[in-house]
């Protein structure tokens, strides 16, 4: 049962506490306790130098807590114990608002949100959590008002690119070509037997490079475990789309052919990055994100033919990729003020805080006279400090920049802040000032000056009105969780197990699975799933 707080006691508790002032840490900093729901690799105490300069602004400091294991079951025990820290990162609101969980910010947003209201604009609505609960219980994860120049695709190494001539890589089948005649050529790269694609299913990366690419490859945007038709709104698990089948046959084809790295389902996430740091591994169907620290050490290395370029590989020619299309502004994952936090007044001070342009410059840039420079009214960036940047794996950790922009409030890329500069360093310019000598080269036989340009833009793309169905809040109905639990245990194993089968079983390993989806309780999941679409879409003003 939700423990509700009073509108009037909010506004009374604000009244009571107007004296705290964040912005004045003359004595010891206050200790604010943060669970967060995604590990940082990077994680410094908060005693990098990026957050010695936000303590220094706000009188805060972070003391975060991840998950260990699982993140459900750390919520799980966190609601059952009835004890939280003083903010937390969800990636799921609705377990901790039915357990009352986090406080209405409502009040504090008038009261002192002035930095909050100046960067969601128009989306502050969408804050609110439904139609029913009008309060806003956390401030919404990532870039508000983003465009997006920079792009995944399916990675291909630029050394293959070039030795073949810089061949037609549109589908599949060119992939296959491509690595099937590399690797004819180079059994071996430094010592080792070269690996044609490699793909990792450690944890709930699996999502990431083996399932959500059966949607991509197949024209759909990232609306996580959905596909939803554009015309009719109704969404279905995207795993049972027929084409997608056909996607997932390819990969078997290609463990059959000998181009599917065996090691795909068992490897660890260091592992995997640990091979493609190497060198030997020529394509990935990956997020950048997730492998960018292994590229990162290839540059370090000086190997820049081993690094990747973003190809928008689909199943075949009747498919577009999606990769840019605007989805808008979802705000479903986000920072929410404990009923147990000890001052929530300096908490939301201090995400107010982050929110301003002086912290988005901060996180996003660095230090000025450290990190950056401002040349003729202009943010640059030196070329040594640009290329520790680009090409050191510890430049995060060691100097903070970026450490604390997500899951903060935080500009989109390619906004302008008042003094005409972008409150990211992710722009156009940036992009290609990344690129290797060896990158610039690939892209300009290939005719581009960016990987985006090869992919459908986005303009040709219609927005998706019901944002990005991945952070839709699932609902916390037991009969819900429990089938849509087995129905993910299914996928995860029935899904390797059809790939790695010989190619007369695959068939029948698929149409098993789709039949033990539908025995866990497909229809159910589905049904609720698409109540909790058309909610959204009512909420948003898209429907009546």
């Amino acid at each position: 049962m939700k423990r509700i707080i009073p509108l009037s006691l909010c506004l009374l508790l604000i009244v009571g506490l107007i004296g705290t002032n964040v912005l004045a840490a003359e004595n010891d900093p206050l200790v604010l306790t943060m669970f967060s729901g995604d590990i940082n690799p990077d994680d410094t105490g908060f005693e990098d130098p990026i957050a010695k300069k936000i303590t220094e602004a706000t009188g805060v400091k972070l003391k975060m807590e991840y998950p260990v294991g699982e993140y459900e079951q750390k919520v799980t025990l966190m609601i059952a114990s009835g004890e939280y820290p003083d903010l937390i990162f969800h990636k799921n609101a609705g377990p901790f608002v039915e357990a009352g969980a986090f406080i209405d910010l409502t009040p504090y947003i008038e009261e002192y949100g002035e930095n909050i209201k100046d960067l969601y604009g128009p989306y502050l609505n969408r804050l609110r959590y439904s139609i029913d609960d009008p309060s806003i219980y956390f401030l919404g994860s990532f870039g508000v008002g983003s465009k997006t120049w920079d792009v995944s695709g399916v990675q291909l190494q630029h050394a293959v690119a070039k030795e073949l001539g810089y061949p037609k890589m549109e589908t599949v089948q060119d992939l296959e070509e491509a690595l099937k005649a590399y690797i004819e050529k180079y059994p071996t790269i430094n010592g080792q037997p070269t690996i044609g694609l490699s793909l990792l299913a450690d944890d709930w990366r699996f999502l990431i490079t083996v399932t959500n690419q059966a949607v991509f490859a197949t024209g759909g945007p990232d609306d996580g475990e959905w596909y939803i038709d554009p015309e009719t709104y109704e969404a279905v698990l995207h795993h049972t789309r027929p084409e997608e089948r056909e996607y997932f046959r390819w990969l078997n084809h290609m463990n059959d052919i000998g181009l599917l790295d065996p090691e795909s389902f068992i490897q660890k996430y260091d592992q995997y990055l640990a091979k493609i740091a190497s060198g030997r591994v020529l394509a990935l169907t990956d997020a950048r994100w997730q492998y960018e620290q292994a590229e990162q050490a290839l540059r370090q290395a000086g190997m820049f033919e081993r690094t990747y370029g973003s190809y928008p590989i689909v199943l075949n020619e009747n498919f577009r990729r999606a990769d840019l299309q605007d989805p808008g502004y979802s705000a479903g994952w986000g920072i929410g003020i404990t009923v147990d936090c000890k001052d929530p007044v300096a908490a939301f001070k201090f995400l107010d805080w982050m929110a301003s342009d002086e912290a988005q410059i901060l996180n996003n840039w660095g230090i000025e006279g450290v990190n950056y420079e401002v040349i003729d009214g202009k943010r640059v960036i030196p070329p040594e400090e640009m290329n520790r940047r680009l090409n050191d794996p510890t430049y995060r950790k060691t100097t903070g920049v970026g450490l604390y922009v997500y899951p903060f409030p935080q500009r989109g890329d390619g906004l302008l802040d008042p003094t005409g500069n972008t409150y990211t360093i992710t722009t156009p310019d940036y992009i290609k000032d990344r690129y290797s000598d060896v990158e610039r080269e690939v892209l300009s036989a290939y005719g581009v000056e960016m990987w985006m340009e090869l992919f459908p833009q986005q303009e040709e793309l219609p927005i998706k009105t019901w944002g990005a169905a991945w952070q839709i809040p699932t609902p916390e109905d037991p009969k819900y969780q429990m089938a849509w639990q087995r129905i993910q245990d299914i996928i995860k194993r029935r899904i390797p197990e059809a790939i790695l089968a010989s190619p007369e079983q695959f068939d029948a390993i698929y149409d098993k699975m789709l039949a033990e989806i539908d025995d866990a309780g497909l229809a159910y999941v589905e049904e609720k799933f698409n109540e909790l679409l058309q909610n959204r879409l009512k909420h948003w003003g898209i429907v009546e």
